[in-house]
């Protein structure tokens, strides 16, 4: 087995990541938040204001979306700056899927910009940017088999 590195650049696209949308995440990211408005809790009292259900919070979208960049960027990236929009609500029994493609590398800075989307069965919940600090050396590893190779 061998081992093969390469440094993403301008382009690379992320791993998706896929997010189970659960009663239990929603109500958690929105006591985690402090963000105790109706809709993101009770099912009766978001079908009176419209909705067919509880519906995830922007603050919880916002973590998940932090997640998916330093997952991917690893332990030593740091968040810089986030902005996002939020689209289709998602609901308990969804999947959110989030994907990411570097849009610009800058060397002098150590930074990197990255369009990310997070799309449901409704269609985009979130949109938006996030720039990350690549404090530490950027790899990606690649193991191979030498046998399949």
């Amino acid at each position: 087995m061998r081992i093969e590195t390469t440094r993403p650049g301008v382009g690379t696209e992320l791993p998706p990541l896929e997010i189970p949308i659960t009663r239990t995440l929603i109500v958690a990211g929105a006591i985690a938040s402090r963000d105790y408005q109706d809709v993101h809790h009770d099912a009766e009292l978001a079908r009176r204001k419209g909705s067919p259900d509880i519906f995830m919070n922007i603050l919880t979208t916002n973590g998940l979306v932090g997640r998916y960049i330093t997952d991917y960027f690893g332990p030593t990236a740091e968040l810089r700056k986030v902005a996002i929009r939020l689209g289709a609500p998602n609901h308990p029994g969804d999947t959110m899927v989030l994907t990411g493609r570097i849009e610009e590398l800058d060397h002098a800075t150590d930074t990197a910009v990255i369009r990310v989307t997070g799309t449901n069965g409704l269609g985009d919940h979130v949109t938006g940017t996030v720039t990350v600090e690549l404090t530490g050396s950027l790899v990606t590893v690649t193991l191979v088999d030498e046998e399949e190779a």
